[in-house]
């Protein structure tokens, strides 16, 4: 391991196009959810895929889904197709509540298209055939995710993603709120810190870039500046800002045309924000807009919570943990280890343990976390690690709840 480097993490805002977008499908993640709850429908049972694109004025909702029966209707030859009335509202509702009201993207006169399907049989029998046979229900698809953890920052998480992510949280509440000249800020914005490690810890910020969308046309770049500066000191709180620290703000001036008016949006184009700020692996599959079957997701959030306890236990001072899966195989095919030479255990004693502690199966996974739940567009900005976990059940992944039986499991 190095002891003294430089590493650079980037957030984006809600307003970011691709982060538009990540809203508005966990949105309707979160509307299939709370409607399953609503009608009596088993939520085991729900599957979605939701992707969304959005340009000038326009959303396209598209994907794969099984659907509790309030949100289908019958069309004018008597067949059940989905109906997208609700579908369009959850939409206009986010992007309200993002903040667009602009000529390019407003809430109220965006064109939407739902482009929604059933889920393809093919797909769909991955995960029935084994829950029907082993009572355990197999994984959406195959792939490998990731989970890591840090003694960094209070939550667990690396240093330069943290601060990115808690500026631009900051100068969200403060924008929404209207108070001033920082009402004056648009929704789209973007963060990067860059932090000097020394001796293996952060010591100090060695540059800070921010580029915020501005209503005020009038503003340059040392406007915007004068405006976001104490928000910026705020987040980084006692991480020391370097004397000769490069600060770029607005660098190229002005920014007043912002969101997907500006630039088109997709889903899942941001997965390095939503994670670890490429300071670990990322398995390459994006979490919004996909419910829990889809291990992309699941199991990501299985393996931060598992790597989040194994430091907080004490048994290393980072950890990164790689899970496995094969469509319809229900229990992981592979869990590997990293300790990164900080482990006061060994390896290969953690992944013993890690198998105790918890199913990883992918219905084990959503039983343990509870995550047949609407409690996914508040995950869409601002990361999916390192937030509180909610009342609610958001965030269930945060706990630190395996400590004990991790321990216990050690001493077996």
């Amino acid at each position: 391991m190095r002891a003294n480097y430089l590493f650079t993490s980037e957030s984006v805002s809600e307003g970011h196009p691709d982060k538009v977008c990540d809203r508005i499908s966990d949105e309707i993640v979160d509307l299939v959810y709370r409607e399953a709850a609503k009608t009596g429908v088993d939520p085991w049972t729900v599957r979605i895929a939701c992707e969304t694109l959005a340009t000038t004025n326009r959303v396209v909702i598209a994907g794969e889904v099984r659907l509790p029966p309030s949100l289908m209707k019958t069309d004018k030859n008597g067949n059940e197709v989905i109906n997208p009335a609700k579908f369009k509202s959850a939409a206009r509702k986010a992007i309200r509540d993002i903040g667009y009201e602009q000529d390019g993207f407003h809430w109220k006169t965006a064109k939407i298209d739902v482009l929604l399907h059933s889920q393809s049989a093919h797909i769909a029998q991955g995960v029935d055939k084994a829950a029907d046979s082993s009572n355990s229900e197999g994984a959406g698809d195959q792939g490998i995710m990731f989970g890591y953890a840090c003694k960094e920052t209070p939550d667990l998480m690396p240093a330069p993603i943290y601060y990115s992510h808690k500026i631009l949280q900051l100068l969200s509440a403060a924008r929404k709120k209207g108070e001033g000249d920082v009402g004056k800020l648009g929704p789209d914005a973007k963060s990067q810190v860059t932090v000097r490690y020394v001796d293996g810890k952060p010591a100090e910020v060695a540059s800070i870039v921010l580029s915020t969308q501005h209503l005020d046309e009038s503003w340059d770049s040392k406007k915007v500046r004068q405006v976001v500066e104490p928000f910026i000191k705020e987040a980084l709180g006692e991480l020391k800002i370097a004397d000769d620290c490069a600060w770029y703000i607005n660098p190229t001036g002005k920014f007043v045309i912002g969101g997907p008016d500006g630039d088109a949006g997709l889903t899942g184009r941001k997965i390095i924000v939503d994670t670890y700020g490429g300071a670990a692996p990322h398995g390459g599959g994006a979490f919004s807009g996909k419910d829990t079957t889809k291990v992309d997701r699941s199991a990501a959030y299985a393996a931060r919570y598992l790597a989040k306890n194994v430091v907080a236990a004490g048994f290393a001072d980072r950890c990164t943990i790689q899970i496995s899966y094969a469509i319809g195989i229900a229990q992981p095919l592979s869990i590997y280890v990293d300790l990164h030479g900080t482990g006061k255990v060994t390896e290969d004693e953690v992944e013993a343990a890690l198998r105790k502690v918890m199913d990883l199966s992918p219905s084990g996974i959503r039983r343990h976390l509870d995550l047949n739940k609407p409690i996914y567009a508040k995950t869409s900005a601002y990361g999916h690690f390192g937030r509180k976990a909610g009342r609610d059940g958001s965030f269930s992944w945060e706990k630190l709840d395996l400590v004990k039986p991790l321990k216990d499991a050690l001493k077996a």
